[in-house]
This record gives C-alpha cells, sequence and structure tokens, in this order.
C-alpha cells in the first residue's frame, strides 16, 4: 500500500520574507488542497493562537457620493446604485457607536469614509473621532482614500493605528475595475502611512473577473512591501446592482480558500481578516478559511453599505468551532468583555479604501 506522507512546512514558510517570486507563491497555491492547508495551520500555530479570533466593527462615518469608480462599490457616483450621498457623521455619535461595538467585544474600530481623499475642512473632526475612540482603549483604524502628507501628519498626531488602503488586485487587472486612480496611487498612500509610522491594513477581492494569477500577484504585492500590512483583508464580492459587476460568477469557495491560505503562509505575522462577503459562505466554509489562517472577522450586521453575518449567527458559529474573541492587550475592560466571548462571539471591523467593504470590507 502506498503512504501519502504530508510533507512539514519548511523553514522558510515560517519566515518573514519580502523577496516571493510569483513561481513560489504559484506552487504554493496549487499543492494539493490538504496539503496547502496543512502548510497554512502549520504557520498559524507558529504565531498565533488557532482557536482565537480579532473582532473589529466598522462604521461608515460618510456614505455614497464617492468620486471614484470602482466598479465593485455601491458607493461611487459613477453608478446607479441608488444610494445617496450623506454627511460626515457628527463626532459623538461615532464615539457612542464605538462604546456599544466595545461593549459586543470588538477590539478594533475602524471608520471609513467614501471620499476620493479627504478635504481639510473635514480633518478636524476626523481626528477628534480618532481621538475619541482610542480613549476608550480601542484600536483605531480609518479608511478615507488617498492622502497627503499633510493629512497623514494630523492622522498621526491624533494617536490613529491603522490606515486601511486595498490595493483591490493585481497591478494588471486593476485598469479593468478602476480608471480614476492607478495601482502606484494606491501604493503611494500606504508608502506615506507607513513612513509615518501608523499601521497599515491592506488587502483585495476575490471575485471581481480576475484569473487565479491576479490572485497571487496581489498577495505577492502585498507580501514584498518592505514590511509586511500588519492586517490584510480578503473580501469576496458582493455583487451590486446598479454596479459594473453587478453579474459577476460567484467565486468558488476552494479558490477562496487558497487564496486565504496563500495570504497566512506568504504574510505568516499579519492578521487575516475574513471580510466583506461572509453572508454568502456557508458555516462550513467559514470554518475552513479559519483552519486555513484567516484570524480575523467583521462584525455587525452591515459593511459600511452591505450586509454581514449578524452577532447571533457568528455567535453559533463560534460556539460551534470552540473560538473565542481575541483580547486587547493590556485592556482591562475588553478582558472582561472577552470572558463573556460566548454572548457576543459575532463581533468584527475592517475598512477598504472607501467603499468596498460594503462589498469588499477592507
Amino acid at each position: 500500500m502506498n503512504v501519502h506522507v504530508v510533507p512539514m512546512a519548511t523553514p522558510a514558510l515560517d519566515q518573514v520574507r519580502h523577496n516571493w517570486t510569483r513561481a513560489e507563491a504559484q506552487a504554493i497555491y496549487d499543492l494539493p488542497f490538504n496539503d496547502l492547508l496543512f502548510r497554512a495551520a502549520t504557520v498559524q500555530r507558529t504565531h498565533f493562537d488557532p482557536n482565537r479570533v480579532q473582532l473589529a466593527r466598522l462604521l461608515s462615518i460618510k456614505t455614497g457620493g464617492c468620486a471614484e469608480d470602482c466598479g465593485y462599490c455601491s458607493q461611487s457616483a459613477h453608478h446607479a446604485s441608488g444610494l445617496k450621498a450623506s454627511k460626515l457623521m457628527e463626532v459623538q455619535r461615532v464615539i457612542d457607536e464605538a462604546k456599544k461595538a466595545k461593549a459586543q467585544g470588538a477590539t478594533r474600530y475602524c471608520m471609513g469614509a467614501a471620499w476620493r481623499s479627504p478635504k481639510s475642512r473635514d480633518m478636524d473632526s476626523v481626528v477628534a473621532m480618532v481621538e475619541g475612540v482610542k480613549a476608550l482603549g480601542m484600536e483605531t483604524c480609518m479608511t478615507l482614500g488617498m492622502l497627503s502628507d499633510t493629512d497623514v501628519a494630523q492622522l498621526k498626531d491624533a494617536g490613529l493605528d491603522y490606515y486601511n488602503h486595498n490595493i483591490d488586485t493585481s497591478e494588471r487587472y486593476y485598469s479593468e475595475i478602476i480608471k480614476t486612480r492607478t495601482f502606484a496611487d494606491r501604493l503611494d498612500t500606504l508608502s506615506r502611512v507607513r513612513e509615518a509610522g501608523i499601521k497599515v491594513c491592506s488587502g483585495g477581492i476575490v471575485g471581481l473577473g480576475e484569473t487565479d494569477e491576479d490572485r497571487i500577484d496581489m498577495l505577492v504585492t502585498l507580501a514584498n512591501l518592505d514590511e509586511h500590512p500588519e492586517s490584510v483583508p480578503i473580501n469576496m464580492l458582493i455583487p451590486i446592482p446598479g454596479t459594473p459587476l453587478e453579474n459577476r460568477k460567484k467565486v468558488d469557495p476552494i479558490a477562496f480558500v487558497r487564496v486565504i491560505a496563500l495570504a497566512r503562509i506568504m504574510m505568516p505575522t499579519s492578521f487575516v481578516r475574513l471580510s466583506a462577503g461572509r453572508t454568502e459562505m456557508s458555516e462550513e466554509m467559514q470554518a475552513m478559511c479559519f483552519f486555513a489562517g484567516a484570524n480575523s472577522i467583521f462584525c455587525g450586521d452591515t459593511l459600511l453599505t452591505a450586509d454581514n453575518p449578524g452577532e447571533d449567527k457568528d455567535q453559533a458559529l463560534f460556539r460551534k468551532l470552540g473560538i473565542e474573541p481575541m483580547a486587547l492587550e493590556n485592556d482591562p475592560d475588553v478582558e472582561a468583555s472577552a470572558e463573556n466571548a460566548t454572548e457576543h462571539a459575532g463581533c468584527g471591523c475592517t475598512g477598504h479604501t472607501s467603499c468596498q467593504t460594503a462589498t469588499s470590507a477592507r
């Protein structure tokens, strides 16, 4: 009888690298599925507790009317999605919502505005939101589009922990989805944020019509940055009526799990966030994503403008899997909240680049 011995993860798969080649990444992606999951799970256990998942909450602080033409996004002014533009939310309302999220177990609070880039007149309010949420003992994240040096300096001074700006897809396929800004523009904003000492949240969207090679190239781009993004959201497209991508085919679940596993292996110390699209995922698919290395989710009923599993569903899934929310270090309030994790196991957050968290959360 022939016995197939599953290869152990090599040291290279456990190490933090920034020199991945497409050929190396492709070879890992193409492994037999069981071997791929074994390697990803091994890397996961080297750096994280496999039964703890970070919970984040995402709030749209300014919805609709965005000048960008991102083909997946309901908030673009270029599309006939029927979404009306709103004004920037009041600071106190944002802080009140953050208090609710913390009480439900969220440790990171992400705030997203549907802007190409913020206007100077809005930055005082944005700064006040960051300061107010940080005062609650939560990690803060913003997604406001492209940033100038002045914008970055203000966010840094306010104490912002993370900035979300997804690259969305590969450089090759990018112009098929977005024409109002370039792939290089995205990388430039990430560079500004990193140079200022703010942590980076950046990932992409699966299901835009891209190839497997585009998905791999997207992850190679992120993994070969000088520093890996601390958070890597992987979104599954939610085809929204009125957008150019409303008729895109549903993503194959096994292919999506392969992307999660490859992200975990290539960026071993990053939080890999299972983001938009969870409403279309079965419990089995989500469980497989957690096994493959996802260790962060958004919680709450909505992600910007898209639906998200409610707390009851996430609570039930966490109980079945024996997963508990990850507590924020050195915060006794959050530690206490985590002790009641079974009551609030469905909370999460994160961001995108001012829209596809609605269809691609962060």
